[in-house]
């Protein structure tokens, strides 16, 4: 995952001339025989609490927990790296010297420090941890369960706010549900987020497929009488409600295609300077200020996807976390992309609380895996040097979760002395999504059926975590 993945084009549905702007905005490219096999799979799962939402900071590739968050200053030299722990503000809470803006904001969230898994591909660490369920496959991205975000966005698609409900930050040419294991798996490609790719701190940055141009408006007409069209096709081909889908989603796109509300939302010009300049003039910080307006807005589900904060990158670094000493220089890259990192995440931290989003809004940073706690060296392939780096270890990792409410200000688990494995309060993927669960008001003992009509719960176990839940 150390350089950007080459994507198929978008197909689009139906016909360049009527659909061509709808197909693509909320799917990536849902032609009309996707759209006619969209299935309504709600099973027995009620609505969920619509005044909550979730910001996931998903950071690919697999952050060092060695270098964040779980920093083993007493372990052998050829485990502890080079950096020294700080303290923060709250007593006994201890960061990497790298986040000196982390250190003035602890009491504002949790670390995470015990939870792990068996999949250590980017690809089954993505699904093992993006749906709480083992993968049938330990590589690639193509989910054989719903990403949390789907599962989300399905309980709330009777929700109308003229906002996409479910929108995905990421870099250009990396948007597209099966890059990050993003996609719905058997609740269908309408459940895949609206994407946003690009570096919203360029000038020339534009979100696509929103608002209408001129000639978009003219052809206005076309496509709600192609829409009606679609509806007497449904009244006369399909007695069974396959087509129900299809017809809500071109719908809710249109909608979404003509939204005010939409367009504002995006539109970060309409924050103060000073504000924008605390989140960082680079993608990390414009992304995450973009995604607390949309919830803030009313969306419920933003995925900020943080790989390459911006600019040049080094020769001694590499294009997201995976630190492979083959990828790039461990501690060069870290004094290159912490900062950026620090910037973004403790501004996002810091504005959810000061215009009170703190409730409402339950903050996730994390990746899909940690890096081997023992450093190993080989020759850079960009560097040609002898350099260090961390493989991928998903026996231990580390992560932030601030807001919803939650209790903040503390640490909860804890590794060997070597960041080897969880010695303390040792929890999986699903225990974190029982949580965020929790906080959306969604039961996920509650079951949808997959493509052969085999119900499957929303998790297949876990439990809240109590150490973060309101007293």
């Amino acid at each position: 995952m150390s350089t950007p993945r080459k994507l198929t084009k978008c197909r689009g549905p139906l016909s360049r001339r009527s659909f061509l702007e709808i197909g693509s905005l909320a799917a990536c490219g849902v032609g009309l025989s996707d759209l006619l096999r969209l299935r309504a799979l709600g099973g027995s799962a009620g609505p969920s609490d619509p005044d909550t939402a979730v910001i996931l900071v998903w950071l690919p590739g697999g952050p060092p927990h060695m270098e964040t968050y779980d920093m083993k200053p007493d372990a052998p030299s050829e485990y502890r790296g080079i950096f020294n722990p700080i303290r923060t503000n709250v007593r006994g809470i201890e960061v990497c010297e790298l986040l000196p803006l982390h250190a003035k904001c602890a009491d504002k969230y949790t670390l995470i420090r015990s939870v792990s898994h068996e999949f250590s591909d980017h690809g089954g660490g993505h699904k093992r941890f993006l749906t709480g369920y083992k993968p049938k496959s330990p590589v690639d991205t193509v989910n054989d369960y719903p990403m949390v975000g789907s599962v989300v966005s399905k309980l709330r698609e009777q929700l109308k706010r003229g906002l996409p409900n479910y929108v995905a930050a990421t870099d250009d040419g990396r948007q597209g549900a099966d890059v990050f294991a993003f996609g719905g798996a058997y609740l269908g490609s309408a459940t895949t987020p609206f994407f946003v790719a690009g570096d919203p701190s360029s000038p020339s940055f534009k979100v696509q497929n929103l608002g209408l141009t001129p000639d978009m408006a003219e052809r206005l007409d076309d496509r709600a009488h192609l829409l009606a069209g679609l509806d007497r096709l449904r009244r006369d081909v399909d007695k069974s409600g396959l087509m129900d889908t299809m017809d809500q989603f071109n719908r809710q796109a249109l909608d979404l295609l003509m939204s005010d509300k939409a367009r504002a939302a995006f539109d970060l010009s309409r924050e103060p300077a000073k504000l924008r300049e605390r989140y960082g003039n680079h993608a990390f910080g414009q992304r995450a200020l973009m995604a607390r307006r949309l919830v803030e807005a009313g969306t419920s589900f933003v995925t900020v996807v943080m790989e390459n904060p911006g600019g040049t990158m080094p020769r001694y670094g590499t294009y997201n976390w995976d630190s492979h000493a083959v990828n790039c220089h461990l501690f060069d890259d870290a004094r290159w992309r912490f900062p950026y990192y620090d910037q973004a995440v403790t501004a996002l931290i810091e504005d959810l609380y000061a215009r009170g989003l703190d409730k409402k809004v339950l903050l996730v940073v994390t990746g899909e895996f940690g890096r081997t706690p023992r450093l190993s060296t080989t020759v850079g392939s960009q560097t040609g040097v002898t350099q260090p780096g961390r493989d991928h270890w998903p026996g231990s990792m580390s992560m932030l979760v601030s807001g919803g409410g939650m209790r903040t200000g503390q640490v909860i688990g804890a590794t060997d002395a070597r960041g080897e494995a969880p010695i303390e309060r040792a929890l999986a993927p699903e225990d974190l999504w029982a949580t965020v669960y929790r906080h959306l008001g969604i039961d996920p003992t509650q079951s949808f059926l997959d493509h052969s009509g085999r119900p499957f719960p929303i998790l297949p176990g876990g439990e809240p975590i109590a150490e973060l839940l309101p007293s």
